[in-house]
């Protein structure tokens, strides 16, 4: 995984994802990506997955106007967002939020990356600003 930043969009994964948002009518992929990690349970989470969820988490973030990313790397979700006529639904947002939780919790290969790196604490803020971006 190319990462660069602490980000949600800061790595190659989860801009390859939001490629696919283009051909997206409603927020099915972003709720498939979140769905990925639940569905996960207690098993280790791969860090792909995780990275998926976040940005999905953003995007969410982003439809609510509470984004924690705006540059170049959000453009493409900022553009997409502009075509939709719905609002993420309140169960969706719990999806994000229980996503989110556990990708910062134990058996999580993204967690386990950023601990190994010296941006571990911005990594953390960042999963922090979106939980709550993403909350009631």
């Amino acid at each position: 995984m190319g990462t660069w930043s602490h980000e949600p969009f800061g790595n190659d994964s989860a801009n390859d994802w939001a490629y696919d948002l283009e051909d997206q009518t409603d927020f099915s992929l972003v709720a498939q990506a979140l769905q990925n990690v639940l569905d996960n349970g207690n098993d280790y989470l791969d860090s792909d997955v995780a990275v998926e969820a976040v940005a999905a988490a953003e995007v969410l973030a982003k439809a609510l106007g509470r984004g924690t990313q705006a540059d170049a790397y959000t453009e493409k979700v900022d553009t997409w967002l502009k075509s939709l006529a719905v609002k993420p639904s309140p169960d969706l947002l719990s999806k994000a939020q229980a996503a989110l939780t556990r990708i910062v919790g134990p058996d999580s290969e993204l967690r386990e990356l950023w601990e190994e790196s010296d941006d571990f604490e911005s990594w953390q803020s960042s999963v922090r600003a979106l939980q709550s971006a993403v909350g009631a």
